[in-house]
């Protein structure tokens, strides 16, 4: 119980309150560049599918298997592959700049991944239906395609943020900075199991608060539709 009070007194704080914002700025920019790319990738994966919009066999099974020998990779591995690519773009190898580009390349397999299903999912009658009315592909791809994966595209943007977050602690091993770092650096290592709660703890309030907002923002727009 004493650890868990000194858990929150300020010197705990004093270091483990910075490497929030560590933390914060490479989800929010990973995700970003996650969520475009994954975005696009997944709608190529779904249109040139068998039976999709331009359906490209050979392309697809190529590209799908680079996508999944990406996805197959260990996070950790990414990591440490990604690091000459860092120093090329960002110019450094270490600090949270360096690793946004890592935490990307980890997660845009699985976005995309989870944008193709969701395409995938979308009824074909009512592609059929706008086809039918003359739409091209790109209006089938935004008017039809995307709205209708909507909500399934929310629960998974929650999923991929929250998946970017736990690499973000694995980042800090390889000198990303963030709660993960602290969590080894200062909890771990020190035998600090105050600062290691403190870190941790902090980690679980940020999921916990994407996943609920994910999960009331897609039950809004499906209540939303309903009533429409």
């Amino acid at each position: 119980m004493e650890t868990i009070i000194k858990a929150f007194s300020k010197p705990v704080w004093e270091i483990v309150g910075p490497s929030i914002w560590d933390t914060l700025f490479m989800t929010i920019t990973s995700t970003i560049l996650t969520v475009v790319f994954g975005l696009i990738f997944g709608i190529i994966l779904a249109t040139t599918d068998k039976g999709g919009l331009r359906s490209l066999p050979i392309f697809n099974g190529i590209f799908g298997a680079v996508i999944n020998a990406v996805l197959s990779l260990p996070a950790m591995i990414v990591i440490i592959l990604t690091l000459p690519l860092s120093k090329l773009i960002v110019g450094v190898t270490y600090g949270p700049k360096a690793c946004i580009i890592a935490l990307s390349v980890a997660c845009i397999p699985m976005f995309a991944r989870l944008v193709e299903n969701s395409i995938l999912e979308v009824p074909k009658g009512k592609i059929e239906a706008i086809k039918v009315m003359g739409a091209n592909n790109i209006d089938i791809i935004f008017k039809v395609m995307l709205p209708e994966a909507l909500p399934n595209l929310i629960r998974n943007f929650s999923v991929i943020t929250i998946t970017l977050i736990s690499v973000t602690a694995i980042a800090g091993s390889f000198g990303a900075g963030g709660l993960g770092d602290i969590a080894v650096r200062y909890g771990y290592n020190r035998f600090r199991t105050d600062v290691l709660i403190a870190a941790v703890g902090t980690l679980l309030v940020m999921v916990e608060f994407i996943q609920i907002s994910g999960a009331l923002l897609a039950k809004f727009i499906m209540k939303k539709r309903h009533l429409i």
